[in-house]
């Protein structure tokens, strides 16, 4: 402890030095310095106020008011008229309805659930039982005509595994 109460003692002598004479010759010049500085910025200038550029203005206006007289008289002319007549497609010939061939099939499974084990009357094993939800999409083409055909629907499978106790 005592060790602390010296050192405090030794900082407590301490006094700081005498500025030199330099020193304060600098401080005057920088504070007439700032107080010249000071004058010039008391100098307020008043935010520019927003001015209107009428020739833009007029410009934008004129070019609103072509593009809506342009508008207007593409709306009012009326198409020639033509006399047409309606034409009735021919229903499909019983051949061409049998020249689709299939050109694909699709089975995207989307769920699947396994329901564990199940002790059917006819087995003496038991069985794993599988659940599969699914869609199936088959799709034919008619090469003469270029129709095709799409159907889609989802089905449900069941899938019955023998589990063997080897």
């Amino acid at each position: 402890m005592n060790d602390f109460s010296e050192i405090e003692n030794e900082l407590k002598k301490l006094r700081p030095a005498r500025p030199s004479e330099d020193l304060a010759a600098r401080i005057e010049c920088a504070l007439a310095e700032a107080d010249r500085s000071a004058i010039t910025a008391a100098i307020v200038t008043k935010p520019r106020r927003f001015h209107l550029n009428w020739l833009s203005l007029g410009l934008g206006l004129a070019a609103a008011a072509a593009f809506l007289v342009f508008a207007r008289i593409n709306v009012d002319r009326t198409p020639a008229q033509t006399n047409r007549v309606a034409q009735n497609t021919p229903a499909p010939s019983p051949s061409s309805i049998s020249s689709f061939i299939p050109t694909g099939a699709t089975q995207v499974v989307y769920h699947t659930h396994d329901e564990g084990l199940h002790f059917t009357a006819g087995y003496e094993e038991p069985m794993r039982r599988i659940r599969y939800q699914k869609r199936e999409t088959l799709q034919w083409r008619n090469p003469n005509t270029g129709a095709s055909l799409r159907v889609s629907y989802p089905s449900e499978e069941v899938v019955l595994t023998p589990v063997s106790g080897q």
